[in-house]
C-alpha cells in the first residue's frame, strides 16, 4: 500500500473512532439543550452576539454537553454491564476503553474552562458550579430519586450560561427560561427512567418511578411539563415576543401532550419515541419560532 493508500487508511480509522466517541456521548442528542441556549444567547445580546462571543459560546456548549455525557458514561459503567437495556453501551462492551472516555472528559472540560476564561469573569466564577452539577449527577441515581431533578437543572444551566456569557450577569429572564428547561427534561427524563422501574429497585437504585410507580411517576412528568410551558408563556411577555413564539408555543404544547399519551402504565413500548424523538423535535421547534420571531417580525 502506497503512501496515499495509508493516508486514506489513517483518515478512515480516525473518522471512525470519531464517530464512536460520538456515540458514546449521544451527540445526536445536543438538539435538546443547544436550541435554548442559542435563543438565550440572541435575547440577552438583543440579536446577534459578537462573533468571538458566540464561537467560544458553542466551544462551552460542546465542551459542557459531552464531557458531562462521557462522564455519565464512565461513572455508570458498572451499572450500564449490569442492566440487559444499557450492556450493550460502549464501554461496557469494550468499544470504548475506560481511560479513553476519561481522556475525553478531560479534553471537554479543558475547553469548557478556556471558554469561560475568552468570555467573562462571572463564567469563571460559576464554573465549579456548572462541573459539579455534570459530576454529582452521574452519582445521584444511587441515593436519591430526584436523578431527574438534577439532570434538568444541569441541562437547564445551559442558557443561563449563555446569557451571562453575553451579559456578564444573571438576571430574571435567563433563570426562567433555565427552570423552563430543568422541567421540560426531568419531565421527559422520568418518562425514560419507567423502563428501567424493575432493574433500579432490584438493585437499590433511586429514580421517581422507583420511588413513587409508574402511574405517579406519569403524572409528575406531566405536572412537570405543564410548568415548563408555563414558564416559556410567561417569557412571552417577559421578553416582548411576538405571535409567531405564541404558535410556537402551541405546537410545542400539541407534541408535549401526544408525548405523554403514548406512554402509560401498562404500556411503554413507546418510552424512547416519547423522551428522546418527540423532544428532539420540541426543541428544534422552539428554535425556529423563535428566532424567526427575534430576527424577522
Amino acid at each position: 500500500m502506497g503512501s496515499k493508500g495509508h493516508a486514506v487508511s489513517l483518515v478512515s480509522t480516525l473518522w471512525g473512532r470519531l464517530k464512536t466517541y460520538g456515540e458514546l456521548v449521544m451527540f445526536s442528542h445536543t438538539l435538546f439543550s443547544l436550541p435554548f441556549s442559542l435563543i438565550a444567547m440572541f435575547w440577552a445580546a438583543g440579536g446577534l452576539p459578537p462573533a468571538r462571543v458566540f464561537f467560544w459560546i458553542m466551544v462551552a456548549l460542546f465542551g459542557a454537553r459531552n464531557g458531562a455525557n462521557a462522564l455519565n458514561r464512565l461513572v455508570d459503567k458498572d451499572i450500564d454491564a449490569k442492566n440487559p437495556r444499557t450492556a450493550g453501551r460502549h464501554i461496557p462492551r469494550g468499544i470504548v476503553k475506560e481511560y479513553e472516555a476519561f481522556l475525553i472528559v478531560i479534553f471537554c472540560f479543558a475547553i469548557l474552562v478556556l471558554a469561560a476564561f475568552n468570555l467573562n469573569p462571572l463564567c469563571v466564577k460559576l464554573l465549579p458550579v456548572a462541573i459539579f452539577l455534570f459530576v454529582i449527577y452521574s452519582y445521584t441515581k444511587r441515593f436519591t430519586w430526584l436523578c431527574h431533578v438534577i439532570l434538568g437543572l444541569a441541562c437547564g444551566g445551559a442558557p443561563v450560561g449563555a446569557w451571562i456569557a453575553v451579559t456578564g450577569k444573571i438576571q430574571w429572564p435567563a433563570l426562567v427560561l433555565g427552570a423552563a428547561v430543568m422541567f421540560w427534561v426531568a419531565g421527559f427524563d422520568i418518562i425514560y427512567g419507567c423502563q428501567d422501574v424493575e432493574f433500579d429497585t432490584s438493585h437499590g437504585l433511586h429514580s421517581i418511578p422507583a420511588k413513587f410507580g409508574i402511574k405517579n411517576a406519569l403524572k409528575i412528568s406531566s405536572a412537570f411539563h405543564v410548568i415548563s410551558m408555563g414558564l416559556l408563556f410567561y417569557l412571552y411577555f417577559l421578553m416582548d415576543m411576538g405571535y409567531l413564539y405564541l404558535v410556537g408555543l402551541i405546537i410545542i404544547s400539541c407534541f408535549l401532550y401526544a408525548e405523554h399519551k403514548l406512554v402509560s402504565p401498562t404500556n411503554l413500548k413507546h418510552v424512547t419515541i416519547a423522551s428522546y424523538d418527540i423532544n428532539q423535535i420540541v426543541s428544534v421547534i422552539f428554535f425556529i419560532f423563535s428566532f424567526i420571531d427575534i430576527f424577522i417580525f
